[in-house]
């Protein structure tokens, strides 16, 4: 094992620890809960849209970009096929098998460039914490985390900044 690999594993491991206390695990596992497939964003981007109607068409375009990000991250984890850590017990039930990279992580970061840059100040924290939730449930090695981060970040900006632009 070469030491990128050591360090997911020890951090990983630092993580899943803090879950011990049941009121840490049983926060990571509503906040895993309502992230799966990207649901609890892509409710938070419709609702937005129902309530903000003088931007709608920009809350449905956070809303498809979130979307596209997550569906971008299943299609990668297909191709890497990483296997989700075995040396730890999982908290929470997961959709599939493999781990990289996690969606989780990717639809809530895009859902925090696309919604924050409409003023949803609580959505940035939140995915924040929906991304740790993935590390403490001991379902993602970090790397895993910071590489759906990464996606889907680069996704909502992309596509932000091709409609602001007019090129999109």
């Amino acid at each position: 094992m070469d030491d990128l690999d050591d360090m997911d594993r020890r951090l990983l491991s630092a993580f899943h620890a803090c879950g011990t206390d049941p009121r840490v695990a049983a926060v990571a596992r509503v906040l895993s809960w309502s992230g799966e497939h990207g649901a609890l964003w892509l409710a938070a981007g419709l609702t937005g849209a129902a309530f903000d109607r003088g931007r709608r068409g920009a809350w449905m375009r956070g809303t498809a970009l979130t979307g596209t990000a997550h569906l971008a991250s299943m299609g990668l984890k297909r191709i890497v096929r990483r296997p989700r850590p075995a040396h730890l017990a999982p908290r929470v039930p997961t959709a599939g098998r493999h781990s990289f990279p996690s969606s989780h992580a990717t639809s809530a970061t895009a859902a925090a460039v696309a919604f924050g840059r409409l003023g949803a100040r609580v959505v940035p924290p939140l995915a924040a914490a929906v991304c740790v939730s993935r590390l403490v449930a001991g379902v993602h090695y970090p790397s895993d985390v910071v590489a759906g981060a990464a996606l889907g970040a680069l996704t909502a900006w992309l596509g932000v900044h091709r409609t602001e632009t007019g090129r999109g």
